[in-house]
């Protein structure tokens, strides 16, 4: 039994190898609605790049996607409370969260899709969301909802 779990886990973990995502912040000083606090941005960043490469394990093995982010709006709006901590308010109005981004899928080097994406969600509070409790569960939402019908499109 061992044996067949370390395996699986071998396999799971070369697969992965296998399908990768390069994700970039386009100028993020300028973008619309990002956090102000330089950590929660790093933050912001990394769960986002962390997001994109899960989804691109989903690519036929040795595809690279590539993404580049050119604006974030984030679903809210931030209000300054306290010195040490601001506060996002949603409140389902005006507020939803809104990406500009460019992407590609390469193939051994070889440009296989690219294209660029404006994606909202105006609907974001309605509906079952799979990550209501994650940070930037919203924006994780919408992103799986534009690699399943743009990226995985390309296949």
């Amino acid at each position: 039994m061992k044996k067949l779990i370390h395996a699986a886990l071998l396999m799971a973990a070369s697969g992965s190898a296998l399908a990768s995502a390069t994700v970039t912040f386009v100028d993020i000083g300028k973008m619309t609605d990002v956090p102000h606090d330089y950590q929660k941005r790093e933050d912001m960043q990394f769960l986002l790049r962390e997001h994109l490469n899960l989804l691109s394990e989903k690519l036929p093995a040795g595809q690279v996607l590539k993404v580049d982010f050119l604006d974030i709006d984030l679903a809210g709006e931030e209000f300054p409370r306290v010195a040490v901590r601001d506060i996002r308010v949603l409140k389902g109005q005006a507020d939803w969260p809104r990406m500009h981004l460019r992407y590609s899928i390469e193939q051994d080097g070889k440009l296989v899709a690219s294209g660029e994406s404006k994606i909202a969600d105006p609907g974001y509070l309605m509906g079952s969301n799979r990550y209501d409790r994650d940070l930037y569960g919203h924006e994780k939402q919408m992103l799986d909802d534009w690699f399943r019908k743009e990226v995985l499109k390309q296949h």
